[in-house]
């Protein structure tokens, strides 16, 4: 096995580059940005030639100590590193491993960014350790990836671990993003944090710090509940119901050793850990409710890391 890889976890906005070694050492990691005109055509000969090419022209390291590289983008991503369509880069259908691979010399590997987020938890985050893990991710949207023996579960149609879009609610009448109603992702994402916070507002006479608020945001929601806003407590009793009720489902079909929570919702702590434990507890198999559930700890970093984990 090569010394070093890298890992490399495509956004909208930038690229983020991480150069590793094997032991999963961190030893640089630097932005480009992404460019997205002409289809995003040029996005990943930015990632070889200035990121890939350039740092090991930069830092001496001979190719043939390159176990490869590793690359995360938003979208369904199958088993052969092929996209069918990454609507955040312009992308259509895009070979990232074979261009990848023609472009450095190196072989590649690539997946959804969430999944590949998932797999960097497992191997040096909050799970470090677990060979099979659940993550959530709570930001805009709800992302999710699946960890079983250590691999990513991709899924025929590279829509394995797509948690968000889940249906939990049969009755709901508005629609998600995707088009369906009733989504995880309705309920348990930023967006839906607030919307559901709304919901409570309408429906109570309770006093809250939110009712004053011209416009309500998932991060106020989150700052009442932790002072015990009844409105916001309301709020995220339903939320935590939601995601733990659906982690309990999940939980069924692949026993996880950790289940991960991360994304910008997830910075809500303890408190929202607890909410949602109490549900999971609730309502999952008896083999699997002492499964613990923990916070995210890599941050940003953990695409990179787990397109690293991919080529190794």
């Amino acid at each position: 096995m090569g010394t070093y890889c890298f890992g490399i976890d495509v956004g909208g906005t930038t690229v983020k580059c991480g150069l590793f070694r094997t032991d999963g050492t961190l030893v640089e990691k630097w932005e480009i940005p992404t460019r997205k005109e002409n289809n995003g055509d040029q996005i990943l000969p930015d990632v070889a030639a200035p990121a890939v090419k350039a740092k090991i022209e930069e830092k001496g390291i001979s190719k043939d100590d390159v176990e490869g590289v590793g690359i995360g983008v938003p979208g369904p991503v199958n088993s052969k590193g092929e996209v069918p369509r990454a609507v955040n880069l312009y992308w259509g259908y895009k070979n990232v491993v074979g261009e990848m691979e023609e472009l450095t010399g190196l072989r590649a590997k690539a997946g959804n960014d969430a999944n590949v987020a998932a797999l960097g938890e497992a191997w040096k985050g909050a799970a470090a350790g677990s060979s099979d893990v659940i993550m959530v991710t709570l930001g805009t949207g709800v992302g999710g990836g699946i960890i079983v023996d250590g691999k990513i579960v991709t899924g025929h149609h590279g829509a394995g671990g797509e948690i968000g879009h889940a249906n939990v609610d049969h009755h709901e009448t508005e629609s998600c993003n995707c088009g369906n109603k009733g989504c995880l992702e309705q309920f348990a994402s930023a967006t839906g944090i607030v919307r559901m916070a709304k919901k409570e507002l309408a429906a109570s006479s309770e006093n809250s710090v939110l009712r004053d608020m011209e416009n309500i945001s998932a991060k106020a929601v989150l700052d009442a509940f932790k002072e015990n806003d009844p409105v916001a407590v309301a709020t995220m009793e339903k939320v935590g119901e939601q995601l733990g009720g659906s982690l309990a489902m999940f939980a069924c079909v692949t026993d996880p050793e950790t289940i991960v929570i991360g994304g910008g919702v997830s910075k809500a702590g303890q408190p929202l850990i607890d909410c949602i434990q109490k549900y999971y507890r609730e309502y999952t198999f008896s083999s699997c409710k002492d499964t613990p559930i923990v916070i995210a700890t890599l941050g940003n970093d953990a695409g990179i890391y787990g397109a690293a984990k991919m080529v190794l």
